[in-house]
């Protein structure tokens, strides 16, 4: 199985870890409506390929979108379709990466907010996310070595999101009814990207943001989850910090606040044990499978 494992082929058992779905889930989906086509080993067990990872992830995103199960099948070939015009011709991605990556460049938030404001008037938050603003964060953090003004960059383009983001909210605070997160990156975690990303995210499906931002204290956190009732706390990550401080201040913060703690970003994948040992549930990097994880323990009522 080690071996099976190197050549990306993953058991069921670690599938179900990695997606946060259940097998018996991954079995109906198989066998009850053919969305996934696991290859077998000779004794009979399910060994999922990296592709089928990125199909599983794809499946929960449309459900999270308000598709059936039923119905997920053709929207799978509709997607699948739309992907292939993309490949063939010139993605449109590319021109508005191109676009806000120039907006950057220059600091001309005129030309960032056409470009964002557009792709967000055509296409779900998650497409936008995933096409959009996850390539030109990874081109962005590319810059940061190699250009003279790449930190001023980075803060520019942090700004305009964290703008983006409080205009949203102030228009839609009043239509979202689903639990209340406190938002927050772990202590010496400069980078919100993550964070907002996610708070992006959350707050499109009805629930309803505190933002903190970067570099959070935890041991202030359970104050505030008392003042705001807040039904859960999400912190996000990508450093490497103290193993131990950070097991005991999550294991403290649970016990003082008692609601569900989720820890996201690279940091959660480094420190899994040790997260989950705490009593905090492991999100990963993966924005949509860390969604379903939130939702199947605090669902937004439709």
């Amino acid at each position: 199985m080690i071996t099976e494992q190197k050549q990306g082929l993953f058991p069921i058992s670690s599938v179900s870890t990695m997606t946060g779905v259940n097998p018996v889930t991954l079995r109906a989906w198989e066998r009850r409506y053919g969305l996934i086509k696991p290859t077998r080993t000779d004794s009979g067990h399910r060994l999922y390929s990296d592709e089928d990872v990125e199909l599983i992830k794809l499946i929960l995103q449309l459900i999270d979108d308000g598709i059936a199960i039923s119905r997920v099948k053709d929207a799978l070939k509709i997607a699948s379709e739309e992907q292939q015009k993309d490949i063939d011709g010139t993605s449109h991605w590319v021109q508005y990466q191109e676009e806000m990556l120039s907006g950057v460049n220059n600091f001309d938030e005129a030309i960032l907010d056409a470009a964002y404001n557009e792709a967000m008037s055509l296409y779900p938050v998650d497409i936008v996310t995933k096409q959009l603003l996850l390539p030109l964060l990874e081109k962005l953090g590319q810059r940061w070595m190699h250009v003279s003004t790449g930190v001023a960059e980075e803060h520019f383009f942090s700004v305009f999101m964290r703008n983006k983001l409080g205009a949203r909210f102030h228009h839609q605070n009043k239509i979202n009814s689903g639990p209340r997160l406190l938002a927050a990156c772990l202590p010496g975690e400069q980078h919100e990207f993550g964070l907002l990303l996610f708070s992006l995210a959350a707050h499109a499906r009805g629930y309803r943001i505190i933002l903190l931002g970067a570099d959070m204290p935890i041991e202030q956190l359970a104050e505030v989850v008392h003042r705001s009732n807040s039904d859960g706390v999400v912190l996000s990550g990508s450093i490497d910090t103290d193993t131990a401080g950070l097991q005991n201040q999550l294991k403290k913060l649970i016990e003082d606040t008692n609601v569900p703690v989720w820890v996201g970003g690279k940091t959660s994948d480094h420190l899994r044990t040790e997260i989950e040992s705490s009593g905090a549930t492991v999100l990963g990097h993966d924005l949509i499978v860390g969604m379903h994880k939130i939702h199947q323990t605090l669902p937004v009522e439709q």
